[in-house]
């Protein structure tokens, strides 16, 4: 089963809680702070392998949560990072955070990684918190979250060349009859479900992989037909084999084939126009294509257009058709889809950083007021709230953040009750 879009669950490993010790010592008060710091949680890292060709692994596990640090320990002991989550993928898979819809990275070279879930750092020690004015801390951090988020993953086939057109055009008698592949053949509409990929080896030693490609009709950009299963998989294609069956048995006009898969083409996404064309005229076998190949040239009308007539059945005019592709390719550059913004890194494609605000503040049923947002909730999780210090710093770091101004503005008076996650206090002036 070929599977080219999947959604998943990813969360990197939370960091390892701080620990609370005093180490023995004589004439130091407590015997001094000896608290280590947890280790760091480990990342969620996607790397690609060449071996996989869809997404199947991912129908089957759909939660990927990388290990967390461990916890630090007494006489100043670091706690053990967590192992990363190496999660493999198919060369071409575009990874997309589902909830800002930016692309997180594209995935298309053997051994490319990228960081997709970052595990959340450890806890410091109460050793960490030793200051002149309090030699005995007993104050620590709980490790902080990893980051957990749900991303899209979508496969987009790497080919050098891709073959368009309407369906039983001939595209996959072409692909079997110049590579070594062996798609799915057959005389009804759709035989081909899925991309077909295909080495092509010329005589002089050059090769390119071209892919067969589900057949488009009208109104395919908008998902009729196979519709995106088959656009998605054109975009990273630097030459499009535009395949046109010139004998007309189907009762179409092959001009205007032409112009509906070039149109759709372009609703779809207008850089796919920017691809050099080659049009190959398929069929020249059959008793009327000679006299539909010379009204197709001119209805086009376009000095300029590479023209192949071919024969896929009996093997005629297909030497000069893949030489003019190879040609082509040596020539043509990528059309990447999406703005790279570091050319140095290639599996980042946008450094997106959120501006939400640190907290927000609403109002429960109960009318209790509800303090949110990944800022607040974050220093939320990493406080230890069976120690007194702890908690006033909490308290010290709200009031900096301006939680305290911003629940007298909505009102909050002597006795309300507040609440963050599953805690709750009273808001007291």
């Amino acid at each position: 089963m070929f599977v080219d879009h999947v959604k998943i669950y990813v969360k990197g490993g939370d960091g390892g809680d701080g620990m609370v010790a005093f180490r023995r010592e004589k004439y130091v008060a407590y015997g001094g702070p000896a608290g280590g710091d947890g280790g760091k949680g480990g990342d969620v890292v996607f790397i690609v392998d060449e071996g996989l060709r869809t997404l199947m692994d991912f129908r089957y596990q759909r939660h990927f949560k990388a290990p967390r640090g461990e916890h630090g320990g007494s006489k100043n002991k670091h706690g053990k990072g967590g192992e990363d989550l190496v999660v493999k993928v198919p060369p071409g898979t575009v990874v997309k955070d589902l909830e800002s819809g930016h692309i997180i990275a594209d995935l298309v070279e053997h051994g490319q990684t990228a960081v997709i879930a970052k595990g959340g750092r450890g806890g410091r020690g109460n050793s960490r918190f030793a200051t002149p004015q309090n030699s005995a801390p007993e104050l620590s951090e709980k490790g902080e979250p990893g980051v957990e988020r749900e991303v899209g993953l979508e496969l987009k086939v790497l080919a050098d060349a891709g073959l368009v057109g309407f369906p039983s055009v001939g595209k996959s008698t072409l692909l079997s009859v110049v590579s070594a592949a062996k798609p799915k053949i057959a005389d009804y509409h759709f035989t081909t479900l899925v991309p077909n990929l295909g080495m092509v080896e010329l005589d002089e030693g050059r090769t390119f992989v071209l892919a067969d490609l589900p057949g488009l009709i009208e109104g395919a950009h908008e998902g009729v037909g196979l519709g995106h299963q088959f656009l998605r998989h054109i975009e990273r294609t630097r030459v499009i084999i535009h395949v046109i069956d010139m004998s007309g048995l189907e009762g179409r006009d092959p001009y205007e084939d032409y112009q509906t898969i070039n149109a759709e083409l372009e609703k779809y996404n207008l850089r796919l126009m920017e691809r050099p064309q080659v049009i190959v005229a398929n069929k020249m076998d059959m008793p009327d294509a000679e006299e539909n190949l010379k009204a197709f040239k001119e209805k086009l009308n376009d000095p300029n257009a590479q023209i192949y007539p071919i024969s896929a059945i009996t093997r005629v005019g297909l030497d000069q058709m893949l030489f003019a592709v190879a040609d082509l390719l040596e020539t043509t550059p990528e059309f990447p889809m999406e703005e790279i913004t570091d050319e140095e890194d290639r599996s980042v494609l946008y450094k997106y950083e959120s501006e939400t605000p640190d907290f927000e503040i609403t109002r429960d049923d109960d009318g209790a007021y509800v303090l949110s947002g990944y800022t607040i909730e974050r220093l939320f999780k990493m406080t230890d709230f069976n120690f007194d210090q702890s908690v006033r710093k909490f308290a010290r770091q709200m009031r900096g953040m301006g939680v305290d101004q911003a629940l007298r503005e909505r009102g909050a008076q002597d006795g309300d009750t507040v609440r963050i996650l599953n805690f709750e206090f009273e808001f007291i002036e």
